[in-house]
């Protein structure tokens, strides 16, 4: 079974500006300045907990979670009101039916929580393409294995014929910590050279050239 597994954000959709907003939200009402938005594009992948300790690293556990309670809030009430916007990158629906049709399971490993990522495929009417999905909710933070471990085994694939598509090096050290391949994506929050550097076998610069890659 050839298994590809995907990041969510930075890789099918585009949530840089909602993730920047609800994480000034949460930084205000914890009491704390506001985070520079370039690391906070940078923490994108990790979950919610790390990425706020990388974000606020004097900061006491209380004054912490006050933040990570705030962020969920803001998230989930932009959801509510229908001002979350979260695009599919070009050319992602296609290439997830172009895999789909040609017997490759599918699957999504992400920082996000259980009721974010399902909010997000439902959205975008994709989350049929997709047999195992892994997030936060139940698994250590990446570039801990456990998300993609689970997702071979809930896909009978060996970690030779898996392939973790994400766009930080959090997602290459993943796939190098459980065995299997790695390739990078540049339309997201890491360069290219860093994924390389992490050990991506490479970087496509198109879903078109993603799915050449996966073929080839």
């Amino acid at each position: 079974m050839r298994l590809a597994v995907f990041d969510c954000d930075g890789t099918l959709s585009d949530g840089q500006a909602a993730v920047c907003k609800a994480m000034d939200i949460a930084f205000a009402e914890a009491g704390l300045p506001a985070p520079d938005r370039h690391q906070v594009r940078r923490m994108v992948g990790l979950s919610l907990p790390h990425a706020i300790a990388r974000l606020a690293p004097d900061a006491g556990d209380e004054t912490q979670m006050i933040a990570l309670q705030s962020y969920k809030h803001a998230f989930r009430s932009a959801r509510l009101d229908g001002s979350l916007h979260e695009p599919l990158f070009d050319g992602i629906e296609q290439l997830l039916a172009s895999l789909h049709g040609a017997g490759w399971a599918l699957g999504v490993a992400t920082g996000k929580s259980d009721r974010g990522l399902q909010s997000t495929l439902a959205t975008h009417g994709i989350s049929g393409f997709f047999s195992t999905l892994q997030t936060a909710d139940r698994h250590p933070s990446k570039p801990h294995p456990a998300m993609l471990e689970q997702a071979m085994a809930d896909a009978m694939a060996e970690p030779r014929s898996t392939v973790m598509i994400g766009d930080t090096v959090f997602d290459v050290e993943m796939a190098q910590s459980a065995g299997a391949r790695a390739i990078g994506v540049a339309w997201g929050y890491h360069e290219p050279e860093e994924l390389l550097a992490a050990g991506a076998e490479g970087v496509a610069e198109t879903a078109a050239q993603l799915e050449e890659m996966l073929n080839g």
